[in-house]
């Protein structure tokens, strides 16, 4: 529910960010390039190898960040809010605040992706086949436009969470009407495809004695078959909480603490009780919410000199929810806004407070009463 990694900027708005194992795979796909350019063009210098191989994995990526750029830019036509794009290890993610309307939006946002990859497809193999064979441009574009084809075709599977498996449930979900169960069969399609990459793998490895081309295929099926479950298990998280509001989630019982403890003491409180925030109050009048997240913002050896008064969130400024506000509308906005409790206010008074472990809490109960019921 969290965003990670490092914030290289905005496009169109959308804040950039790069996990940390993309570094990983940069490096991989760079090496791999100057040993592929080598063998193919030893007449180049290690300079030029290393020079292309630095060019070519970055055009990789930015044609990674046009593709989910592409998926953005219509999510954002039909009024749906995207987040943040991350490029990590396996690609890349553009993250939507909320589901499509309908199928046919789904559908269009789905298929945005690969077909931007093949324009680029085409794009490079254009130049490639303008430039001069054995020249650095036209093995740079040869590499990118085949890589992009790839790319574009894998996504094409129909194995949810990859585009083709988005596109897989928009029709599914267009013939059914129904979103849970057209999420619950991409996601078990996926899971298949993901055994099947896998057992290709395995067989690449012991059979054909290809253990690089094995190991590849079978870390992209436990990719994909992490991602398949994650999404099932979020779409039948969603149908647990349906209906739910933050009056039905929300501790009524808060902590508090006073403006004038320290940091040191609040954290000695934080330990005992095991609360992650308490209300801040002072001769009865709410001042505002202390979250134990605070104490990470000043160094320790401050806490014993810092009062709560000095880091809390102040009542006006306290992020808030109604109490017939959806479960699922509360869990967005607090990704949203990487908080882990929200205040329920009704009037000017706080009656209460929805935190991540509540909404867990009431999530494992409801599941396990449901499958009691169900058995």
């Amino acid at each position: 529910m969290r965003r990670s990694g490092i914030k290289i900027g905005r496009v169109f708005g959308i804040p950039i960010y790069v996990h940390l194992s993309w570094l990983l795979i940069f490096i991989l796909i760079t090496y791999s390039l100057v040993d592929e350019f080598g063998v193919r063009y030893p007449q180049w210098t290690t300079q030029q190898l290393w020079g292309l191989g630095v060019i070519t994995s970055l055009l990789f990526f930015g044609s990674v960040l046009f593709h989910e750029l592409s998926h953005s830019a219509v999510a954002r036509h039909y009024r749906i809010p995207v987040a943040s794009i991350t490029l990590f290890f396996f690609g890349g993610i553009a993250s939507i605040s909320r589901d499509p309307d309908s199928a046919g939006q789904e559908f269009l946002i789905a298929a945005a992706g690969p077909a931007s990859s093949y324009v680029l497809t085409g794009g490079f193999a254009l130049l490639a086949w303008v430039t001069p064979d054995g020249s650095m441009p036209n093995a740079l574009a040869t590499w990118l436009w085949e890589t992009n084809a790839l790319l574009a075709t894998f996504n094409l599977l129909p194995g949810f969470p990859l585009d083709g498996g988005r596109i897989f449930r928009s029709i599914i979900w267009g013939i059914t009407k129904n979103y849970t169960r057209s999420t619950r069969i991409a996601a078990r399609i996926g899971q298949a495809i993901a055994y099947g990459m896998m057992g290709f793998g395995v067989w690449l490895a012991f059979w054909e004695r290809s253990s690089i081309n094995g190991l590849w295929f079978i870390f992209l099926g436990w990719f994909l078959l992490t991602a398949a479950r994650q999404s099932y298990v979020q779409v039948e998280a969603q149908g647990a909480l349906q209906g739910l509001r933050a009056a039905d989630v929300m501790t009524s019982e808060m902590p508090t603490v006073g403006r004038d403890l320290s940091l040191e003491e609040y954290a000695s409180e934080a330990a005992r009780t095991g609360q992650r925030a308490h209300l801040v109050v002072s001769d009865g009048r709410l001042i505002g919410l202390m979250r134990i997240e605070a104490l990470q913002a000043v160094p320790r050896e401050e806490w014993p000199y810092t009062s709560v008064q000095a880091v809390l969130i102040a009542r006006d400024k306290l992020p808030w929810t109604a109490p017939e506000e959806p479960v699922l509308s509360v869990l967005e906005r607090m990704r949203l806004a990487n908080v882990d409790q929200l205040a329920v206010v009704t009037g000017d008074n706080v009656v209460g407070l929805v935190t991540r472990d509540s909404i867990i809490r009431v999530l494992q109960a409801r599941s396990e009463l449901g499958h009691a019921a169900g058995s």
